[in-house]
Formats: C-alpha cells, structure tokens, sequence
C-alpha cells in the first residue's frame, strides 16, 4: 500500500515537526500511530520517507529514514487561462491540472476577463493538496494574475500555442503538439477578442482548435494540459 504524502517547506532536519494541520490529518483522520511510515515532500523535488516518532495531535513529530530526489519533468508544459467569474471553477481547474503535471500556471486577465478576488494563499493550498493526493514532490509554479499583453511576451517555450473559438485559420493542437517545452493561452468565458489574438501571433503564438465542441474555460485548459502533458 502507497505511503500518504505530506507537505513540509524545510525538509533537511533528521526530526521534522508537522504543523497542526498535518498532525490532526495523521493523529485522527488516518488514525496513524508512532512508528507508522510516510512520505514528506517540499514540493522542489525532494522526498524523505520517514517514521512518526511522536504522534502528538497537534504537533507530530517524524524521523527521516530515507531521503530522495525525484527530477523534474524534462519538459516544462505551462496553461495561461483567464480568470472566471465562478471562483470554485477555477480552483477546481488547479486541482486537475496539478494532478495531470502542469509546471505552470498563468492566470490570465484579459478584456473579456470578469475580474474575481485572487486569494492566493487558498489557491496554494490547492496546489499543495492535489500534489499530495496525486504522490507528485514537484508543485506548479501559480504566477500572479498577469495582463495578457504581458503573458505573451514570454520567451521561454519552444512552443506557444493560443486556443480560440473565431473562425480563423486554426490547426488542431494534438496534431502540433510534440515533445517540448510548451504553453497554451486559455481564453475567458466570452473567448479572446481578435486584437488579443492578433497581438498573440505577432508574439509568435500559433492558433489551434482543443476539437470540435465549445468548451467552458475551465475544461478548455484541462484538456490542453491532457494533450500537452502526454507529449512527455
């Protein structure tokens, strides 16, 4: 049976103690007692397995055992997607693409963008729970809400896509999606305007379809980080 996974920011000591949220998970939701293993990730690579020494309710105690570094992808796959008026479709949007392997996540504002408070410390929380649950010891990276005209500069990707509904000259992204670093541009609810789109190709973003139906944003950007992530 896998190990459960825990977050802990600093994982060099020998004996970590778990904060009170950890140590309520450990002590009373899965019942775990001393001398019961698990697994401690930073969220940078690097995993220890360790042993619960003191399995005080509110501050659990583990002795490391083990220590491992997982490396990172080997290629880095990043989803800008718009903001959306409905927040819990947005966090449910991180959860997913968290679990699937997105090393970035832009949010994006555009004009058609409806503007909804950034709570940035619960959406990290979210993060942290999905690369748990899904036994990964890398997290994505969640920027700050980004201007589009901004989140097109990027230079670091070999390949930028931006998924659109207009008619215009589109090709599918799972015929252009190959093994390299990657980024795909998301859309709001009412879809990119065309001068976005047009100042996205002049930054060299190519315009691709995700298939033949609309799709909400939210489910837009899960299935361009399914396409995109399976590349690897």
């Amino acid at each position: 049976m896998a190990l459960p996974y825990f977050y802990v920011a600093q994982i060099e000591a020998d004996a970590i103690t778990l904060d009170e949220d950890a140590s309520k998970h450990i002590t009373q939701v899965l019942r775990m007692k001393a001398g019961e293993e698990l697994m401690l990730t930073n969220g940078k690579g690097a995993k220890a397995k360790g042993h619960i020494t003191d399995d005080h309710r509110k501050r659990c105690v583990v002795t490391i055992d083990k220590r491992e570094s997982e490396p990172a992808a080997p290629v880095k796959i990043a989803v800008a997607i718009s903001l959306v008026k409905n927040a819990a479709r947005f966090e449910w949007f991180l959860e997913k693409a968290t679990e699937i392997g997105v090393q970035e996540i832009i949010p994006l504002l555009c004009e058609r963008t409806e503007k909804e408070k950034f709570r940035q410390d619960r959406l990290q929380n979210i993060l942290t729970s999905a690369m748990l649950q899904s036994q990964q010891c890398w997290m994505p990276v969640l920027h700050e809400p980004t201007p589009f005209s901004k989140a097109v500069e990027v230079t670091s990707f070999q390949q930028k896509f931006i998924a659109h509904c207009l008619e215009n000259e589109k090709q599918s992204l799972v015929s252009l999606a190959t093994h390299q670093s990657a980024i795909i541009l998301i859309g709001p609810e009412g879809d990119f305007t065309q001068r976005e789109i047009d100042l996205a190709i002049q930054h060299n973003f190519q315009p691709v379809t995700l298939g033949r139906t609309r799709l909400r944003t939210e489910t837009a950007g899960i299935v361009a980080a399914t396409l995109l992530c399976n590349q690897q």
